[in-house]
């Protein structure tokens, strides 16, 4: 299984029968672990931009950047273990001014998520921004850490800016495909976020945010430009979405957090369909503004739990981090077109209805298109070809299409003795009526109809679907359909 990591802004028609596997178990692949966050300016003071540090990332592993919305092209920049992106106001010599600023926050104010993009009607004074980095594939581990920072002049040199500390409260996730259980056991995906604020003593906890956290799934993938508070279509934001009504993070002493409950870490995870592409979570910090232990700074919510806010501890909003990993599972997923159908995998596999299923990487699978009453016209995606039966080996996410129309009688019938001819062929016998006076045809057909009369006899015309006076008739087929042919005595 490979990983990449993005910190941005993670059908088989026919009787499907699946070779015996042995020791290989369902799989999926993150493919793209995207993020977009709003984050409120709390600090107190206006700011001249803001700076991410992603731990274990070079230069070249950065995809794509979003412009910030006041600042706009960031500037990247090496470190020793990492790299730095900072979005920043220019700073104008003359006035010895910056050009632009996010203002602080007033606590208590009315706030939307809206208003931390420009269309939002507050933007210019509600002291939050959106961001948002992507990044190329990486080895799983390689990043080890995100931190977000607003950018402050630098007293000690009037026109630089240096990074606001502590840290700016953003929960920043990691994702990973946890290992399957058993080999029938779909992919779990696992995302995990850490406390942003550490402690400021050794032996303290640091300050304490609530959490929210919102899941959906989608059959698609999504691109970080998808990932805005203000595309509820995308983003799971309806309470009917979320996963985590509350909860609180908070980071523990480097000491070893005294043998108490670790709240640094929430992780998150859940079973894949074996048709989703994307599993998006939403992540909103709130300040805790309840009581904590004199000694070590612990919280002591009002309800023993921290499960829910108790009146006085929740606070203004920190952040909202909008973060989707991009999977491949390896499946194999049918899309039919017209009325037949599918069937296999033990039940897996019964399409009309259940029209995907996860396979183990390298399974050898088998297809059987079922027309039932009507007609198989063809394989597309991974099987090609009219034969009702196609065999392949599953690797990543597998689709196949198969399409059917229906079919349609087309009826002949005559006044007086006279033979009418059929071309093509139908379905199930020749149409050559006076003997055989009606056949099946696949719908869209065009049919030619020839009319002979007897010896010494004429044909007069045609009736019906068919009308004027010449021997011949093209009729097309969209339904059942009756043609008359008059022939004088």
């Amino acid at each position: 299984m490979t990983t990449r990591w993005m910190l941005s802004a993670g059908l088989l028609v026919g009787a499907l029968a699946m070779a015996p596997v042995t020791g290989w178990a369902q799989t999926a692949t993150v493919e793209g672990a995207l993020s977009a966050f709003d984050v409120v300016n709390d600090s107190g003071r206006d700011v001249y931009g803001f700076e991410i540090e992603i731990e274990g990332a070079v230069p070249g592993d950065l995809y794509y950047t979003m412009n910030g919305q006041r600042y706009g092209a960031a500037v990247v920049t090496p470190y020793a273990t990492g790299v730095r992106v900072r979005w920043s106001s220019r700073y104008d010599s003359a006035s010895g001014q910056y050009t632009a600023k996010t203002p602080q926050h007033v606590p208590g104010t009315p706030f939307s998520w809206n208003d931390c993009y420009t269309a939002g009607s507050r933007y210019a004074t509600s002291g939050c921004e959106h961001f948002g980095q992507s990044m190329r594939a990486t080895a799983p581990g390689k990043i080890t850490k995100v931190s977000g920072y607003w950018l402050v002049d630098d007293p000690a040199s009037h026109g630089s800016l240096i990074q606001l500390h502590p840290p700016a409260a953003i929960p920043f996730a990691a994702w990973s495909i946890a290992p399957p259980v058993t080999i029938s056991t779909p992919p779990v995906v696992v995302a995990e976020v850490e406390a942003p604020e550490p402690p400021e003593a050794p032996e303290k906890y640091g300050d304490a945010q609530w959490v929210k956290i919102y899941k959906t799934q989608l059959n698609r993938p999504v691109t970080a430009d998808d990932l805005s508070s203000t595309n509820p279509a995308v983003v799971p934001e309806d309470p009917s979405q979320l996963e985590v009504s509350w909860d609180i993070l908070q980071a523990d002493p480097p000491a070893g957090g005294n043998g108490k409950r670790n709240r640094t870490r929430r992780q998150n995870q859940g079973s894949i369909q074996a048709d989703t592409r994307t599993v998006i979570r939403r992540y909103e910090l709130y300040k805790y503004t309840g009581a904590y232990d004199a000694l070590d700074h612990k919280v002591a919510c009002a309800d023993g739990t921290c499960t829910a806010p108790s009146a006085g501890e929740l606070g203004d909003a920190l952040s909202a981090q909008n973060t989707a990993v991009n999977v491949v599972a390896d499946s194999v997923t049918v899309t039919r077109t017209g009325n037949g159908s599918v069937g296999g995998a033990s039940g897996k596999i019964s399409c009309g209805n259940a029209c995907t299923t996860f396979a183990p990487n390298g399974t050898a699978v088998s297809l059987t298109a079922n027309p039932g009453g009507a007609v198989f016209t063809g394989w597309s995606g991974a099987c090609s070809g009219t034969s009702l039966s196609c065999s392949l080996n599953v690797t990543g996410q597998v689709k196949v299409g198969a399409a059917f129309k229906n079919q349609y009688t087309l009826s002949v019938g005559r006044s007086n003795p006279g033979t009418i001819t059929a071309s093509p062929t139908g379905n199930d016998r020749l149409l050559d009526c006076g003997g055989n006076c009606s056949a099946k045809f696949t719908d869209g057909t065009a049919v030619t109809l020839t009319a002979i009369p007897p010896a010494g006899k004429t044909f007069s015309n045609w009736a019906g679907a068919c009308s004027g006076t010449s021997a011949t008739c093209t009729v097309v087929i969209t339904r059942d359909t009756s043609v008359q042919a008059v022939f004088n005595k």
